[in-house]
């Protein structure tokens, strides 16, 4: 079951993931704009919705309404007068009152001093003191009856003052819209408030608490969820309670206030959102323009055919960009490079196939023709050699056209040139006492030991060409040299011969189908690769190949560097 329910979630997240990147994040400027307006949208809808300061707000409004409650029920209080001076109690009081009813602790002393709140002395009073808060009053007797009501405030039968009634809405759509739905923000759970008649003022609680003589507060919400807070006071003289002062706030006072602040706060984050963005679309423009500009550029060279498309350069950013534009660069050129270099090389093969084809053709158009054995003989000679030929010309394409995949797949290894140098040296000394030439090795250690990391196959190979080189050119009896040495960079090692040295032109020693072969051996005995692939793996192991003629005497000598294998 939760399997199942994990499949359907995943389900669901990857579809919502997917509608999201085909809508919102289909382009790098939205989604910046997107991510950035999510921030501040976060930021301002928690600030909305923390409370802490509207319940700072209604404590403040509700010990204001209990001091001023305790002023006005003290000043409602003072208002009564004492006809005499003298207290006496009146025994014909005590006979006259009935059992069960009420009785404050002054109905057993004087008549007079019986505290009766009356409307029209207390309402003057009460107006003045109310009306500057903007605070509804209400005066209830000991039995809940309600005496007087600062929204009706009457005197001697007529009205003195009625309070407006508050307008609800502001009159701006868009305001009322907008409070509208914040009053749908979670916060505090408040009682609803309801208007009781004028005989049922008990039946507010904070009323019935303050009969029995304690102050006691509450906060509501009407019908349309504003804030009413009420006190109530109890009004007492010579520690009696005679009735009850009822104070409450006007239905979205509070709510006014933290509606204003709603507001400077909405205010502000549309100025912030109008900064973001400003900002996002200035960062969309140094991140998404360039790299519209570098996709479009590579579908160009990727369309382009034999034209060249170029790579915007912005290569003078210091970031990630300029960084992009740079290698993608680097690796257009390179592509292009490579691109020339096989088409050269393809050009190079045709011309050097071409050559044995043409006599290899010429010599099979002439076989049928010849009469002579003599001629016979030497033809099926020429053929022999043109096959030969081709046989070799096509094994060293074969190897050079797929020297860089084998390099680039091959994982390389520490190799000690010092071994390799003693073990093709030793091969190739063989191989040279049949044309009575010597192969001498000089190893030249230090401290630095003569270690590259690369593959010994290659490098043999590039060793056992230039030995064989040098070999092939140096005349009866001469002697080819090997040495071997490093330092704390890189390894060197050269091979000298006693031959007639390069005579053709040194900066092309090293192209394909090149060939200053000795005068002895016949044309076509060498591809012409051997050199031109010698450098391509060095180059491949980072290091370089020279080629320069001796000074002490004739002879060649060419040189390889590479670096030395760090620990």
């Amino acid at each position: 079951m939760f399997r199942g329910l994990g499949r359907a979630f995943s389900a669901l997240w990857a579809g919502v993931g997917h509608l999201l990147a085909i809508t919102i994040f289909r382009t790098l400027t939205r989604r910046i704009i997107v991510l950035n307006l999510a921030a501040l949208l976060v930021l301002v809808v928690g600030i909305l919705y923390l409370n802490q300061w509207r319940a700072g707000l209604i404590d403040a409004r509700v010990q204001s309404l209990r001091v001023q409650g305790e002023i006005i029920s003290a000043a409602i209080a003072a208002s009564a007068t004492v006809d005499s001076d003298v207290i006496s109690v009146n025994p014909d009081r005590l006979l006259e009152l009935q059992t069960g009813e009420p009785v404050s602790p002054l109905s057993f002393f004087d008549p007079t001093l019986e505290f009766p709140i009356s409307p029209e002395r207390v309402a003057p009073l009460l107006r003045n003191l109310v009306t500057p808060t903007r605070t509804r009053a209400r005066i209830y007797d000991q039995d809940g009856l309600l005496i007087l009501d600062s929204s009706n405030i009457y005197a001697r039968g007529e009205v003195l003052r009625k309070l407006s009634d508050e307008q609800s809405g502001s009159g701006f759509f868009l305001f009322d819209w907008w409070n509208a739905m914040m009053s749908w923000v979670p916060g505090d759970q408040f009682p609803l408030y309801q208007e009781y008649g004028a005989d049922e003022g008990k039946r507010y609680p904070e009323v019935n608490a303050a009969l029995s003589g304690s102050a006691a507060d509450i906060v509501r919400v009407d019908s349309q969820h504003q804030l009413v807070v009420s006190v109530a006071v109890p009004i007492q003289r010579v520690r009696s309670t005679v009735g009850v002062l009822l104070l409450s706030t006007a239905p979205g006072e509070i709510d006014s206030i933290v509606t204003t602040e709603r507001w400077s706060i909405l205010r502000i984050a549309m100025v912030a959102a109008a900064v973001v963005i400003i900002l996002s679309l200035l960062l969309a423009g140094t991140i998404a323009g360039p790299m519209r500009r570098l996709s479009e550029a590579a579908e160009r060279v990727q369309t382009a055919g034999n034209a060249r498309a170029e790579i915007p350069d912005f290569t003078d950013r210091y970031d990630e960009i300029g960084h992009l534009s740079g290698a993608l660069r680097a690796m257009t050129d390179a592509l292009y490079a490579r691109i020339e270099a096989i088409e050269r090389f393809a050009a190079d093969v045709a011309h050097e196939l071409k050559n044995p084809l043409t006599s290899l053709r010429s010599a099979v158009e002439t076989l049928p023709r010849a009469k002579r054995p003599e001629d016979r003989e030497r033809l099926n000679a020429i053929i022999q050699h043109d096959v030969r030929r081709l046989d070799r010309l096509i094994s060293d394409i074969s190897n050079a056209s797929r020297l860089d995949a084998e390099l680039a797949r091959e994982t390389g290894e520490r190799v000690d040139m010092v071994k390799l140098a003693e073990t093709m040296a030793g091969i190739q000394r063989d191989l040279a006492a049949g044309r009575n030439v010597k192969v001498e090795l000089e190893t030249h250690t230090s401290r630095y030991a003569p270690v590259v990391f690369g593959h010994d196959s290659r490098l043999a190979q590039v060793f056992n060409n230039l030995v064989d080189n040098a070999v092939s050119f140096s005349p009866d009896g001469g002697t080819v040299r090997v040495v071997v040495t490093s330092d704390a960079e890189k390894v060197i090692f050269t091979v000298s011969d006693e031959g007639p040295g390069i005579r053709g032109d040194i900066s092309r020693i090293f192209q394909r189908f090149y060939t200053d072969r000795p005068d002895g051996e016949h044309f076509g005995d060498h591809s012409g690769l051997g050199l031109s692939i010698s450098k391509q793996i060095v180059v491949a192991h980072k290091g370089r190949i020279e080629a320069t003629n001796r000074t002490d005497r004739s002879g060649a000598r060419f040189t390889v560097t590479l670096p030395r294998a760090r620990k």
